[in-house]
């Protein structure tokens, strides 16, 4: 346990979303989504027991009005984190930017 993350947080459920916003990301770049899966291992590490893998928008973009539940199922608790809900909500952003920076 670390300063900032106190025995209040671990107490809470931590969300972890896992998304690719195409069918071809979905089938094509696996080390992505593995990545974003193991993800749950460093919340274990860092403390948590219970974690809710939110992973219903795999393939689903998010230009258009193409919904999708597992956003709405994160903003959901994010919202209810002021409830006292949810502790820490993780999504790996940016991933696209992570393997060009790989690349040079």
């Amino acid at each position: 346990m670390s300063e900032k993350i106190t025995a209040r947080h671990l107490g809470r459920k931590a969300i972890l979303y896992v998304r690719q916003s195409s069918a071809y990301q979905v089938s094509h770049n696996l080390e992505s989504q593995k990545l974003q899966y193991a993800m749950q291992d460093r919340l274990r590490q860092l403390g948590w027991r219970e974690i809710e893998v939110i992973d219903d928008d795999l393939g689903r973009s998010a230009a258009g009005t193409v919904p999708r539940a597992g956003f709405e199922r994160l903003a959901y608790g994010f919202l209810s984190y002021a409830e006292g809900c949810y502790a820490a909500g993780l999504a790996l952003a940016g991933l696209g930017l992570a393997r060009r920076r790989k690349l040079h």
